[in-house]
């Protein structure tokens, strides 16, 4: 099979691309540039740029892309109106499964989970200015596939832009479904843990984390540990790290003083520290990101991921913090999936 690897692009492939946006909703053979022209197309004709986005009305619903057959999503690419980061919600549902497989608000999918836009250059997704999110994950289905986006703001979100592109083509058996889940919640000095992710059911491999932390403690924030739970384990988990710079990548406060917040940013093809901010008067704020591509976390029956909130006490010991922590978990797995946990509502996603 065609892997759409470097060193295989010069094979051929039975696979049909297609692709879907505002201009081709439906992704059919011949089915592009087929809008009426107006507004700034009326003097050109049919044919030409006449529908390039979309409206997304407050509260509702609009299905991006709705598709019948097997294959692979290969690349998505997606921008709007900054407000949407955290008040837009994406949905991917497979093989007319009725609850998603990925539920997320619109930034944080892409790693732009602090109602921020930065540049984020890594292998599955990158973030270029000024708000193009793109995203590589590989995304199979074997009966077909639909994708929501859904506007919770209180306004309209005029000139809604996409584009998902796709290979139709038969899919091998072993193939697990892509699945992301958001969570957001506040750790507490008697107990300062957040949960990346719990309750997966079934067998699969789990690809990457991203994290948007908001600091209410001062000095450094990194010493707690990413820890896996798989395969019935318990009190003890089978991996289990040491510190959150060292899970992403970096190390020694990232190269920041530990009497400080301050450290390099950085974003690579794996892993990264894409931005933080900080100053006087403000909550400092960091993102952070690490995609298992060349070493997936393998699960047979289950798996749980937490980190640790830790910095430091001024007599050299362990200060458990209280921090606001979202995340995003990604993961590939057999289905039926278990039912993702419920979204915050809007006004408990607000990051500022």
């Amino acid at each position: 099979m065609f892997d759409n690897s470097l060193g295989s692009l010069y094979r051929l492939s039975e696979a049909r691309t297609r692709s879907i946006c505002a201009e081709n909703p439906t992704g059919e053979k011949g089915n592009g540039a087929k809008a009426e022209p107006y507004g700034a197309s009326k003097e050109l004709g049919k044919g030409w740029k006449c529908k390039p986005c979309i409206t997304v009305k407050a509260g509702e619903t609009a299905v991006l892309a709705q598709v019948k057959g097997s294959g692979i999503i290969r690349h998505i690419w997606m921008t709007a109106d900054s407000r949407m980061l955290r008040a837009g919600i994406l949905r991917f549902y497979w093989d007319n499964e009725q609850e998603p497989s990925v539920e997320v608000p619109f930034g944080d999918f892409f790693g732009m989970g602090l109602e921020r836009r930065f540049d984020l250059n890594s292998l599955p997704v990158v973030c270029n200015p000024d708000g193009a999110l793109n995203c590589y994950w590989p995304m199979p289905y074997k009966e077909g596939f639909k994708v929501t986006f859904t506007n919770e703001h209180h306004e309209d979100v005029r000139g809604f832009f996409y584009q998902i592109t796709y290979d139709e083509q038969e899919i091998d058996k072993s193939s697990a479904y892509f699945h992301a889940s958001f969570r957001r919640a506040m750790t507490t000095r008697e107990h300062p843990e957040h949960i990346i992710i719990d309750n997966i059911k079934g067998k699969g491999h789990y690809v990457g984390t991203s994290l948007s932390w908001m600091q209410y403690s001062d000095c450094w924030w990194g010493e707690g540990e990413v820890k896996f739970y798989m395969d019935g384990d318990k009190e003890y988990p089978t991996i289990c790290g040491t510190g959150t710079e060292d899970y992403f990548g970096g190390a020694w406060n990232f190269g920041g003083d530990y009497k400080t917040t301050y450290g390099r940013n950085y974003s690579t093809a794996f892993l990264g520290f894409p931005y933080s901010e900080r100053g006087e008067g403000r909550v400092p704020k960091h993102s952070l990101y690490r995609w298992h591509i060349m070493d997936p976390i393998r699960f047979d029956s289950d798996l749980k991921v937490t980190i640790q909130a830790l910095g430091w006490w001024p007599n050299g010991l362990y200060q458990p913090e209280t921090e606001d922590i979202a995340s995003v978990a990604y993961w590939y797995q057999t289905e039926p999936h278990q039912k993702l946990k419920e979204l915050p509502s809007i006004n408990e996603r607000w990051g500022r």
